[in-house]
């Protein structure tokens, strides 16, 4: 019988192996980069020799809907953006909406921080993606790892992913990078 009390070093791959899967089962045209570990978005598109509008950046918020009602979202919005926490605030209605904490965000999303993919694999993480994410005829994220990144179309993505598609995305600034 397997051992599931130490997911330290498992559950990053377990994510990655999840990834690839649905991939290959949906027969989707794709492409594995590897590259030097690099999490920050800019850095990796580098890395990756793109720009970063056709990443994917990815971001677990806190949604404060009332007293006693808090939701998770994986906010999907391209790299050269940031997340519009306004938008996010009137689309749920909600009373406050901020950043998740780095321990929830890791267990919603499986994945370490830098890593984050722009699915979600679990319910309770509901999962919005910006319009101008879909529209990229190559959206590039980390695939669940530090080192690997993956090559997949905006349409793809989003019959595979089905995020909620909402103006998310905010222009970046200097002193709202997110």
């Amino acid at each position: 019988m397997p051992d599931h009390t130490d997911h330290t070093d498992h559950t990053l791959y377990d994510t990655y192996d999840h990834l690839i899967s649905l991939l290959d089962s949906s027969h989707v045209d794709y492409r594995l980069l590897d590259h030097e570990p690099e999490g920050a978005t800019e850095a990796v598109c580098a890395l990756r020799g793109h720009p970063a509008s056709e990443a994917a950046k990815c971001i677990v918020l806190r949604v404060k809907v009332d007293r006693r009602t808090t939701r998770h979202v994986l906010a999907v919005v391209p790299g050269d953006r940031r997340v519009d926490l306004d938008a996010v605030r009137a689309l749920f209605a909600a009373r406050y909406v901020g950043f998740s904490d780095p321990e929830t965000a890791e267990r919603l999303a499986r994945a370490v921080p830098g890593t984050v993919l722009p699915f979600s694999f679990d319910p309770d993480l509901e999962l919005v993606a910006d319009p101008d994410v879909v529209a990229q005829p190559k959206l590039y994220f980390n695939a669940a790892r530090l080192d690997r990144s993956l090559l997949i179309s905006g349409a793809d993505y989003e019959r595979l992913a089905k995020p909620r598609i909402e103006r998310i995305a905010a222009p970046a600034s200097a002193s709202a990078q997110v």
